[in-house]
Order: C-alpha cells, then sequence, then structure tokens
C-alpha cells in the first residue's frame, strides 16, 4: 500500500460489526488510525458505538460494499455471511484491498468448499458429504453411523445452521428446515468419537507468520463456553496442532488472522473441523493471556506491519464466555466476585439487547496453575446474569 498505515488519516475497514470488529477496532484506534464499519444489520452493533465511520447496507451488493470501500484504505473480515465473487467484485471497483483476499476467501468461503481445500491440502477432515435428496440422509446415516450433524453449508454459528439427527425421519425434517429444499447446500458431517475438541490461531502476511497456543474449547449445545489454555493434551499433540494450523493457512494464501478447530480422537489423531478467516471466540484469552493478542495481529497482519509474540503471559489461561442469560436490555447483574479477583478481565461486548445464550461478554483469569485457574473463572462468574 502506498499510505504509511501509521498515519493518522488511514482508515481500516471492516465488513461486519460486531464484537470481533469492536475488539479488533479497539487495537487499531491504539495505532492512531480511524476505523470505519460497513453493517447490514438494522439495529445498531457494538462497533457502531465507537466510530464516526459507519455505514449500512448488504453484504450481497457489491455497489454497498465499494462504495464502503472506497472510504477506506484496507477491508478486512469480521464475519463470512458473504460471497467471494461480490467481495471480488467491490475491491475491483473501489481499488481498496480486501484482506484475506477474495481468492483466499473463496478457498473457505463455505463449509463445503473448505473441506475439499484442506482434503487437497493433504489435511485430515472430518468425514462429510453434499446432501442432494433423502437416499443421500439415509445413506450418509448407513456409512457412518447414527446421529450425524446436518449443516448448512453457508453461514452457521453457535449452533444456529446445524442440526443433530438421530434417525431418517430427524434427516428429512432438518433438510427442510435448513433450507435443502430451497437450493442450499447441506452437508453432513459424520459425529467423530474425540477427546478434546482443540483450536490455534495464525496470523499471516508478507513479513511472515505467528502461531498461537493450542487451546481446548469447552462445548455445550454446539456453542463455546469455556477455554482451557494451553490445552491439556500431551505438548506433542499441541505442537501438531499448531503445525497443521500454519500449513492450513499457507494452504489458502492467507492474510490476516485465521483461527482453526480440531478434534482430537482417542488414538490421538488430529481432525480438522473448521476454519475462520477472522479472529475468533477461541481467540479472546489471548487480550490478557499473551504477549499480542489476535486482535492487534490481525490490525498488524492486514496492514503489512510485523506480527507480535504470542508467547502466554502466565502458565495457565481460562477463559469463560457469558452467555445471555434472560430476554431484556443487556446489563451485567453480579459480577463484583469476577472484578476482585486477582488477573481477572472483563470484557462486555456493547450489545443493546441479550437474549437467552447470545454471547454477550466473557471473562478470562491468568494463573500458574490450570485446573485451578479454570475452576476459580467458573466459580467467579457463575453467578453473573445479563
Amino acid at each position: 500500500m502506498d499510505k504509511n498505515p501509521l498515519s493518522a488519516d488511514f482508515r481500516l475497514g471492516f465488513l461486519g460489526a460486531g464484537q470481533l470488529a469492536r475488539m479488533s477496532g479497539l487495537q487499531a484506534f491504539r495505532y492512531g488510525i480511524q476505523v470505519g464499519v460497513f453493517s447490514d444489520r438494522p439495529e445498531n452493533e457494538p462497533v457502531q458505538f465507537m466510530t464516526p465511520h459507519s455505514q449500512s447496507g448488504s453484504f450481497s451488493s457489491s455497489d454497498d460494499l465499494a462504495s464502503f470501500a472506497g472510504t477506506c484504505d484496507v477491508l478486512t473480515l469480521e464475519n463470512e455471511f458473504i460471497d467471494s465473487d461480490i467481495l471480488a467484485r467491490a475491491q475491483e471497483e473501489s481499488g481498496t484491498p480486501i484482506y484475506p483476499s477474495p481468492q483466499t476467501f473463496a478457498l473457505i468461503e463455505n463449509k463445503l468448499i473448505e473441506k475439499k481445500t484442506f482434503e487437497e491440502a493433504g489435511i485430515d477432515v472430518t468425514p462429510y458429504a453434499l446432501i442432494g435428496d433423502e437416499d443421500a440422509l439415509e445413506s450418509f446415516g448407513a456409512t457412518h453411523g447414527w446421529p450425524y450433524l446436518l449443516k448448512s453449508s453457508k453461514g452457521g454459528y453457535d449452533g444456529f445452521g446445524n442440526e443433530t439427527v438421530h434417525q431418517l425421519e430427524d434427516a428429512r425434517e432438518a433438510f427442510d428446515k435448513l433450507g435443502g429444499h430451497d437450493g442450499h447446500d447441506i452437508i453432513a458431517e459424520a459425529f467423530v468419537d474425540f477427546t478434546h475438541e482443540l483450536a490455534v490461531q495464525v496470523a499471516r502476511n508478507e513479513t511472515g507468520h505467528v502461531v498461537y497456543p493450542c487451546c481446548e474449547t469447552v462445548q455445550e449445545n454446539h456453542i463455546c463456553v469455556a477455554l482451557k489454555t494451553p490445552a491439556p493434551v500431551a505438548p506433542a499433540i499441541q505442537e501438531k496442532a499448531r503445525e497443521i494450523a500454519v500449513h492450513a493457512t499457507e494452504a489458502i494464501d492467507g492474510k490476516g488472522l485465521f483461527a482453526f478447530e480440531f478434534f482430537l480422537t482417542p488414538e490421538g489423531k488430529l481432525l480438522l473441523n473448521e476454519s475462520a478467516p477472522r479472529p475468533h471466540n477461541s481467540g479472546h484469552y489471548t487480550i490478557e493471556g499473551c504477549v499480542t493478542s489476535q486482535f492487534e495481529n490481525h490490525v498488524r497482519a492486514v496492514m503489512g506491519l510485523p506480527l507480535g509474540a504470542t508467547d502466554l503471559r502466565k502458565p495457565a489461561v481460562a477463559m469463560i464466555n457469558l452467555l445471555g442469560t434472560d430476554q431484556r436490555d443487556a446489563q451485567i447483574d453480579h459480577a463484583l466476585a469476577s472484578l476482585q479477583a486477582s488477573d481477572g478481565h472483563l470484557h462486555v461486548y456493547g450489545k443493546l439487547d441479550s437474549r437467552p445464550g447470545r454471547k454477550m461478554a466473557h471473562y478470562t483469569l491468568l494463573g500458574n496453575e490450570m485446573e485451578s485457574t479454570y475452576k476459580k473463572a467458573r466459580e467467579v462468574t457463575r453467578a453473573i446474569r445479563i
């Protein structure tokens, strides 16, 4: 890029205006640069309270995106609810670079393409198939066993767009619910016998790459509720996950911040489950837990700056996702115990409305030993209501 990215009139634009863009935007502000945001939601989102450079429109309109891109020096992603061809047209029409690039995004823009991309790179993935009709629903169950997962190939998150099916009738209903009869690509994924769910983040640009520690994600109802870093698995497994994550990032020639989720089988095999071309919930612990957070390295990566160290600041870091408990205007109740804990850190996302299960905040606790740190983090957040 021609302009110095550390100049006061440099503007980094985010496609998406939720908490991930908010936390990356806070790091951009540290460097004295401007933040622009594009939202497709009717309500105000977390980043829109932070900057005057906000635009609303449709992610399906290259004209809307190109108009926003023309006000920025670099664009980056906060979510995947967009098509690569729209990104490519917006970049061409505006002349503003987008990272990850439309070419990179095209290799992982939906779950079907993503799995094919990583398979071709020699990376083991969870068994899957594209489902086109009822016969395919039945044959996948016969081959891989019941229950299994049906997923919308595009747009699923936090349990939305996913259905667990236990028999053919369940599968028929889920296929219809997910839009299979409306032309949406639906994929089936086999249930994997695993001992741990692991995650790794990688930042990469023309200056090189850095890889974060391997963490364990604790899941309930397809939603990550907590993290343990480093993951309580053998160091060799941690290192292997990190190596695969770097290989996957190189396979898509990624520039930016990428996250990868794995299943660890009882035999010690790692299967790549999903990826994200942006900061990820599994990396929130890095804000206080690492020398350089995933959000700061996201900003550095897309602006072409040298990347920061990813070492842990303490031997153990636990992170608790704070989910909505009530349908109401957002507020945090009973948080004093968490705030009083030494080296405990509460992050509230600024969403206006709470509802049960919605990610509203997170809490990070640093310590010297994992299980005691994790236990304390759970204890001091147990009474919190949002």
